[in-house]
């Protein structure tokens, strides 16, 4: 299967970098390298660092590349790696680092790595798939109060309450295997007339679960200090995000990294010493047009916030 994958927010993302053609750039989450093709293109003596953990990315991104090749290094690891993968390549600060968080479309329609709720298939959801931990070890591990907290923290569902009692009722039967299995607890604890109305049952379970397994926000929230830091002056940190968890976690980093002054506010002068690092280049976040949200389903939550070094 082709690794087919619209980037989104495509156009603004490349005037945000601000590509310089003889400069290093990072794109953290190569994904079938679509952000990354086009960042190559506009590259004369720069260098391009494509970073992914997912095996069957860095296989289709290194064939999208192939004719940048002398350009580009690609490396199988998590962004959050960011630090070590630039110092083995003897690299000290690059002028850009773009990352386009969530699952990939090739991920969601590669029906056994189990990340839809459309198809069935085994309840896998690993990014990296060297990780021991699935999601099934999840569904069947974690007690009702952790996939409650899980539910609600990371899915921001109503039912979570509901959803993690029918999960650990149908489990008790038997161990969970499969996500239609998954999504018939679900679609059980929601009540008929708000199914109708609210999209499908499971979505936010889902992404709850795959968020816990791989840890999308801890890897997030940790590792954007390090990018920040990694960035020569004038660098730009570009972030796309998909839901509103990572978006407070990205504005919020960002706002603190422009303004880190503690002093109160009565205090005339600043004296506790911290210094900005940058400003923020998108007050709002930059969404996508409506041609984009026309010819691409997956751009309708995309949220793109860009962060300039000092």
């Amino acid at each position: 299967m082709a690794f087919e994958h619209k980037s989104v927010l495509l156009e603004e993302t490349l005037d945000n970098l601000a590509i310089k053609p003889d400069g290093i750039y990072v794109d953290g989450t190569l994904g079938g390298g679509g952000h990354s093709y086009e960042i190559a293109k506009l590259l004369t003596t720069g260098r391009l660092i494509g970073i992914d953990q997912d095996e069957a990315a860095i296989v289709a991104a290194g064939e999208r590349l192939a004719d940048y090749k002398d350009k580009v290094t690609i490396v199988r690891s998590n962004y959050c790696d960011i630090r070590q993968v630039l110092r083995d390549l003897q690299i000290d600060h690059v002028d850009g680092i773009l990352l386009d968080l969530g699952v990939s479309s090739y991920q969601l329609d590669t029906v056994e790595r189990g990340f839809s709720y459309r198809e069935d298939a085994p309840l896998d959801m690993r990014m990296d798939t060297r990780n021991e931990k699935t999601a099934k070890d999840i569904v069947n591990g974690y007690s009702e109060m952790e996939l409650y907290r899980i539910i609600r923290d990371y899915g921001e569902d109503n039912f979570a309450k509901n959803i993690a009692k029918h999960i650990v009722r149908m489990r008790e039967e038997k161990p969970m295997e499969t996500t239609f299995e998954l999504t018939t607890a679900i679609k059980a604890a929601i009540p008929m007339k708000l199914r109708v109305t609210t999209g499908h049952p499971a979505k936010r379970t889902f992404q709850a679960i795959r968020i816990e397994l791989n840890r999308e926000l801890e890897v997030l929230k940790d590792t954007l200090q390090d990018m920040i830091e990694l960035l020569s002056p004038e660098g730009r940190l570009c972030i796309i995000t998909f839901h509103s968890l990572e978006d407070r976690i990205v504005k919020s980093c960002f706002r603190t990294n422009e303004n880190p002054c503690i002093c109160p506010p009565r205090f005339p002068v600043c004296v506790c010493g911290k210094v900005s690092r940058g400003k923020v280049i998108s007050r709002k976040p930059i969404l996508p047009s409506e041609e984009e949200l026309e010819q691409n389903k997956r751009s309708k939550s995309a949220k793109l916030r860009v962060f300039e070094k000092a």
